[in-house]
């Protein structure tokens, strides 16, 4: 899909959610300029190869924007675009000449996207994903996270903000800036455990058998069974018509995890097997 084509996207956002972000906006056919300080991504260097994926397609630059020229040379990129993309504080972005008011005045048609951690009033709290999704419960010490869930819902709402404020450009409603707040992100995910769906004993957090983690007799098996067309199917071919956990996990203990997924598949049963951190495949 080319809803993009022919919009100019320049970023300043390193790390996960700005260069996430900046890839989907590519996808949809943006010609994206990424700028980088001279110390580079850090992503490129804790994880080279999703970086790589997420730059393909992307004009990365290098510049100081700590020096004149390098402010210049970003004015340069600025007059040709549509969109600016951020990560930064906003009083970095102050400080580089970018706040909203002095960057509108000089670029009244380019619109911005700004990724923060927290919204203002607290838009200079210092954080990360892990601060978001721990302050939320979503995370059972000592374990950490499997996944950045605030960076990447961060990154979701960056691209639909973006959609939206080229949408009201286009209406002749003007250029606008939008805040994507990454805590604001973390907290829709939240939602299902702070009703009850997916805390302990809810039903989706272990209190349907339906809807469960069992160990198989190699591995582990994820059962999603939860519409009653597949409970109840499923009930009758491993003999449990009650839905107990118990006697499910009984049964599933009876076969590997492999074995159950082809079962599944021969039955139109969600069932999979749960691979392991070896066995997730990278997709480029």
């Amino acid at each position: 899909m080319e809803a993009l084509a022919g919009t100019r996207v320049v970023t300043l956002a390193p790390n996960v959610p700005g260069p996430v972000a900046a890839a989907r906006l590519r996808d949809l056919g943006a010609h994206v300029t990424k700028i980088e300080a001279p110390s580079g991504d850090l992503l490129s260097r804790s994880a080279p190869r999703w970086y790589a994926a997420l730059h393909r397609g992307v004009s990365v630059e290098t510049l100081d924007l700590k020096s004149p020229a390098g402010r210049e040379a970003l004015e340069e990129r600025l007059r040709r675009a549509d969109v600016l993309l951020t990560s930064s504080r906003l009083s970095a972005l102050d400080r580089l000449g970018l706040g909203w008011e002095a960057l509108h005045a000089r670029h009244p048609s380019l619109v911005h996207v700004a990724i923060v951690g927290y919204p203002p009033p607290d838009d200079e709290k210092a954080g990360h994903d892990l601060n978001y999704v721990a302050a939320l419960g979503l995370v059972d010490p000592p374990a950490l996270p499997k996944t950045l869930l605030a960076d990447l819902a961060g990154a979701e709402r960056a691209v639909s903000a973006t959609l939206g404020l080229l949408l009201n450009r286009e209406r002749g409603r003007g250029a606008a800036r939008e805040l994507v707040s990454l805590r604001d992100a973390a907290i829709v995910f939240g939602e299902p455990l702070a009703h009850g769906m997916t805390a302990p004993g809810g039903v989706l957090g272990g209190g349907a058998g339906i809807y469960h983690l069992y160990a198989a007799r190699e591995g582990w098996v994820a059962v999603g069974a939860l519409e009653p067309h597949f409970a109840e199917r499923l009930g009758a071919l491993l003999g449990v018509p009650d839905g107990r956990p118990q006697a499910f996990a009984d049964a599933f203990a009876t076969r590997a995890a492999a074995e159950w997924e082809a079962w599944a598949g021969e039955h139109d049963l969600p069932i999979s097997a749960v691979n392991s951190r070896d066995n997730v495949t990278i997709i480029t």
